[in-house]
């Protein structure tokens, strides 16, 4: 059963470091005690950082320090769910410093290891956050199959005080095209600065989620051709059936007599004596135009009769 890629990252360590230290005093001996100059870690069959570093530095003293940085993840729970093919998930690590001095160069690293089988860098995309934009980090083969992110001035902080934490934002996503024997994946962190060892921190376990591959569509079926319609024969418009039934004779209806109207009575036509002009009317008939009337003839009588007798009256 393999081992947790943080505990063989430590192994690996600390083995080199006694081949190194061997290496070192051979080195001494044979060069008549020239003094060294210090040099980057290094694993059996690679650079840790990937022959990058952000900033050479020299050399720290480790007697400066009481103890060495340390790694770990900031709000990312363990157990969470990487989709293949499906978006990133981010990771956020901090590195910590309670040593008593203060560390140049303090870089954050991910290591990316599958317990199943094999892990391919084609297979993975590793970003930073760095000045409000994500940028792209290379990655690297160890000398297992674990995966590890190359340094870069994006995952490197210039100076890490005593007593203070940087804080890094990364992002990996899987791809589509993944073996099936990728079910899982370990993230581990990890912290390093120049002249000093790399230091594994945490690890978190990742399921791996597969989407379903969407179906093909199926080619639209071809339309059977139809044979047009014959024209509909044109029929003859039925004539309506004459109505056989006799026609009765319509009786005569007899009108209800008209009830006479109550007609006005006529005053009595006058006639006017012989002579005499007569009057047009104005007006309808009216009893004040019948006395007008009768007033007019005796005036006229009366002065009829005054000339008669005035004209008797010399004959005398």
């Amino acid at each position: 059963m393999r081992t947790s890629v943080i505990n063989r990252f430590a192994k690996n360590d600390r083995a080199f470091s006694g081949r190194r230290i061997a290496v070192l005093a051979a080195t001494t001996v044979l060069a008549g005690g020239l003094q060294l100059l210090a040099t980057d870690t290094a694993w059996a069959c690679g650079d840790e950082t990937g022959g990058t570093t952000a900033v050479t530095a020299p050399a720290a003293d480790p007697a400066k320090h009481d103890g060495t940085y340390q790694s770990g993840f900031q709000m990312t729970p363990d157990g969470q769910t990487i989709t293949a093919g499906g978006p990133k998930v981010e990771i956020g690590v901090g590195v910590t410093n309670f040593t008593g001095a203060p560390y140049q160069n303090v870089s954050a690293m991910l290591a990316l290891y599958n317990p199943k089988g094999s892990t391919n860098i084609q297979d993975f995309t590793v970003e930073v956050m760095s000045g409000g934009v994500w940028k792209p980090v290379a990655l690297r083969h160890g000398c297992d199959p674990t995966l590890f992110t190359v340094v870069s001035p994006a995952t490197t902080t210039a100076r890490l005080e005593n007593g203070r934490a940087a804080n890094f934002a990364f992002r990996v996503g899987l791809s589509a095209k993944a073996p099936k024997d990728v079910t899982e994946i370990q993230v581990g962190t990890l912290a390093q600065a120049p002249g000093f060892p790399t230091e594994a921190g945490q690890s978190h376990t990742y399921h791996v989620a597969r989407t379903a591959a969407p179906a093909k569509p199926s080619a639209p079926a071809k339309p059977a051709p139809t044979k047009p319609a014959a024209p509909a024969k044109e029929t003859k418009k039925a004539e309506p059936a004459a109505d056989k039934t006799p026609v009765k004779a319509a009786e005569p209806t007899t009108a209800p007599a008209a009830t006479p109207s109550a007609a006005p009575t006529a005053a009595p036509a006058t006639t006017a004596p012989a002579g005499t002009p007569e009057l047009a009317q104005t007006g309808a008939s009216s009893t004040n135009t019948f006395l007008a009337v009768s007033s007019a003839v005796l005036l006229a009588l009366g002065a009829g009769v005054l000339i008669a007798v005035r004209r008797l009256r010399p004959q005398r």
